[in-house]
């Protein structure tokens, strides 16, 4: 059986014009009733076109043309011999939409609402409500349940425990790289090795007693002039006294003083200097000679 062929008869004066949105293979060359339309000279127009034909960085110029297969019957011009555009239309059927429009979408005010209980007499089943749930992608009726509630409270809790302890271990870390006194306050030995004290509470026994006088400490300043405290301590008072009473139990050098305690040289000179003359005026008004009649 001899295959028939089909052939397109080519027009007496054909045409370059072609259409330029993807997938479509319209031509002039082989049509006569379709129409070809340049894009709109209006830059926001112009960009409206480009985007509807889904052109990206998409050059246009005098040739650029878009068949009349991508416009609906209505964006079109009445009465006239040609087949011309209205003003401010743009392309809207595409292969990709199946030449066919897509219904314009309801506003907030024009949406239906959702019944949050099913009318029994209706026809309308649980199924047909969860469909509406996934289609709007928001359930606004719905609320947590009460499992998930207590899980969460649970879980923030125990995350509240965990951050406390790591705070304990880092303020213990700092204390034991911290040279300091409350990094000796366990061991007697030791304290009796830096200070001389027989122990810890004999040393916070003296310490309870100056205290309350270190609050009018007159302070060395770097020009030799004494002033009155109310600068910030570059160690806290207690610490200060420590290194006072390594000073003179050790006989330290002030710059193995300075890198003990990560202060300057000139800090641990300044230290050694205040508490010297403040001792000396505390302990200096207690009598520790005996009386003539008792001696």
């Amino acid at each position: 059986m001899e295959k028939k062929v089909f052939r397109y008869q080519k027009l007496m004066r054909p045409r370059s014009e072609h259409c330029c949105v993807p997938l479509c293979v319209v031509s002039a060359i082989y049509n006569s009733t379709l129409s070809f339309h340049s894009f709109p000279v209006e830059k926001d127009l112009r960009k409206k076109w480009i985007v509807q034909i889904r052109r990206d960085d998409f050059q246009v110029n005098k040739n650029t043309k878009v068949c009349s297969v991508h416009f609906r019957p209505d964006d079109f011009m009445d009465g006239t011999r040609l087949k011309r555009l209205k003003k401010g239309v743009f392309p809207t059927l595409f292969e990709w939409n199946h030449y066919q429009e897509e219904p314009p979408r309801l506003s907030v005010w024009e949406r239906r609402e959702r019944p949050l209980t099913p009318d029994p007499g209706s026809d309308v089943d649980q199924d047909d409500m969860d469909f509406d749930v996934e289609r709007t992608g928001h359930d606004y009726c719905s609320v947590p349940e009460a499992a998930a509630v207590d899980m969460f409270l649970h879980e923030n809790q125990e995350l509240k425990r965990e951050i406390e302890d790591l705070r304990k271990q880092l303020e213990q870390t700092k204390t034991i790289h911290r040279f300091g006194l409350k990094r000796f306050a366990g061991s007697d030995e030791d304290i009796r090795f830096y200070t001389r004290f027989a122990t810890y509470n004999h040393l916070m026994a003296f310490w309870e007693l100056i205290e309350p006088a270190t609050h009018r400490m007159i302070r060395v300043t770097s020009s030799k002039v004494f002033k009155e405290p109310g600068n910030t301590r570059a160690l806290p008072a207690i610490d200060e006294f420590f290194l006072f009473l390594m000073h003179l139990a050790l006989g330290l050098k002030q710059k193995d003083l300075g890198h003990r305690f990560q202060v300057h040289q000139t800090t641990v000179s300044r230290i050694i200097t205040t508490w010297a003359n403040f001792l000396y005026f505390v302990l200096g008004s207690v009598c520790i000679w005996m009386t003539k009649e008792q001696v």
